[in-house]
């Protein structure tokens, strides 16, 4: 394989790869960096680093070259991994990407055999599609998918520990336009620990920012509480070790699926509360400042999404913060469900566990001030929404709307805010759609 760009990303790749037993040639427009490799020196200050290459230097399983022409030809799968910084404005600058690919695109018009081009550097979804196969397409006189396949293999290496982490990833992306060129840049990875995914290109792209993005939510929340703590008299640490302690909500997949807006009688009254207590203290803490901010922003886009459909006599299933109970505090459902009755809409709503017959106290207090209407909208019989409705709303997974949700035709439209069982498969049909997905 060839591997373009020898900094941080792309010397680990070439060295450990080589390590691996593979034969690489590593390609670069700085000869400070191949003149370093050649002599079996590393350009990067990294663990480890500098005897992997030195190794494989020795071995002649690592070679380096500037023509790019040479690489290509002499190799079956190119990595590119060249910068991706920031341009002015704080988008991303994908002129090295072009330069390079343009580079191997003319290589790949001389070439007869199949070659894979692997983009390891950090993208932007719609950039390998939009920008880079262009291209590579019109620079080779060929087609992607047909004449040379294209993948994106986000790296997960971490400046400090990434040979490490090369041989210890979380996971494995590979990113393919076809499955045969997916395969391939899969096998170089074999044995190694770690989930593996084959997905679009598209997913593959946005992997690495999701990640990024998540870790810098995590520092920025961690040291929020830590503002907060230090103005309160406590040991942040001392409250964070009980906080990553719990791996069943805290520190896991738990509430990170993509979905409606949260509600009950705890999340935002608890925010506000902590909110509250930062001002007392003239302290600002902007990411806990912006939670109810975000959550509100995902209500308006469901309300959006059925405005969308031009339709408007809408059924909603379920009212209660979520599945299960007949909570309605704060519940985003009811919020939901004002907002379209307060813009005209014909809503009738069913919830097995919120049926007015059995409401009494608070529950029944409750529903009737925020939902003066109730009687009407409220039913018992789940049959009568689905006759009702043109626009549905699934905001329970409960076993009895999963299956209305399955009898309902693709002549109307079902938004679902909950992703149901199920839901992967029933995308296809017309009809069907998500928040958020």
């Amino acid at each position: 394989m060839s591997v373009f760009g020898l900094g941080y990303v792309g010397c680990v790749s070439a060295a450990c790869l080589a390590a691996r037993g593979n034969p690489v040639i590593g390609v670069d427009v700085n000869p400070q960096k191949t003149d370093f490799i050649r002599q079996g020196r590393t350009p990067v200050v990294e663990e480890r680093i500098g005897e992997l290459i030195a190794q494989a230097v020795t071995s002649g399983r690592l070679t380096v070259t500037e023509d790019v022409t040479k690489a290509v030809l002499a190799t079956d799968i190119s990595i590119v991994c060249v910068g991706t910084p920031s341009a002015p404005g704080g988008g991303l600058s994908t002129a090295y990407l072009e330069r390079v690919s343009a580079e191997i695109g003319a290589a790949l018009a001389g070439k007869d055999s199949w070659h894979v081009v692997a983009y390891r550097s950090t993208m932007v979804p719609g950039t390998c599609a939009g920008i880079l196969i262009p291209i590579l397409e019109r620079a080779s006189g060929k087609r992607a998918g047909r004449d040379f396949g294209v993948c994106v293999n986000p790296e997960f290496l971490r400046e400090g520990s990434s040979v490490r982490d090369f041989e210890n990833p979380p996971k494995t992306v590979v990113g393919e336009t076809d499955e045969r060129s997916g395969a391939a840049l899969m096998s170089l990875y074999a044995g190694l620990p770690g989930p593996r995914f084959q997905v679009p290109i598209a997913v593959a792209e946005m992997t690495k920012y999701v990640d990024n993005s998540f870790h810098a939510l995590k520092v920025t929340f961690g040291n929020e509480i830590g503002a907060l703590c230090a103005e309160l008299g406590l040991d942040s640490h001392a409250v964070m070790d009980i906080f990553l302690a719990d791996t069943k909500l805290n520190i896991s997949p738990a509430y990170l699926r993509p979905g409606f807006a949260f509600g009950g009688s705890c999340l935002p009254k608890d925010v506000r509360a902590l909110n509250h207590t930062a001002r007392q203290h003239d302290l600002e803490l902007p990411v806990l400042q912006n939670v109810l901010t975000s959550n509100e922003a995902q209500l308006r886009r469901a309300v959006e999404l059925v405005i969308a459909q031009g339709r408007r006599r809408v059924g909603i299933f379920g009212l209660s913060f979520k599945s299960g109970t007949d909570d309605l505090r704060e519940s985003p459902m009811v919020e939901f469900a004002e907002r379209l009755i307060g813009k005209g809409y014909d809503v009738r709503i069913y919830d097995a566990n919120v049926a007015l017959s059995r409401l009494m106290g608070a529950n029944r207090a409750f529903i009737e001030e925020r939902l003066p209407h109730i009687g009407e909208l409220l039913t018992d019989d789940i049959e009568t929404v689905v006759a009702h409705g043109e626009i549905f709303i699934a905001g329970t997974a409960e076993p009895d709307v999963v299956a209305a949700v399955d009898g309902i035709g693709p002549d109307r439209t079902v938004i679902d805010l909950v992703r149901l069982p199920g839901a992967a498969q029933r995308r296809q049909r017309p009809g069907y759609v998500g928040i958020g997905w």
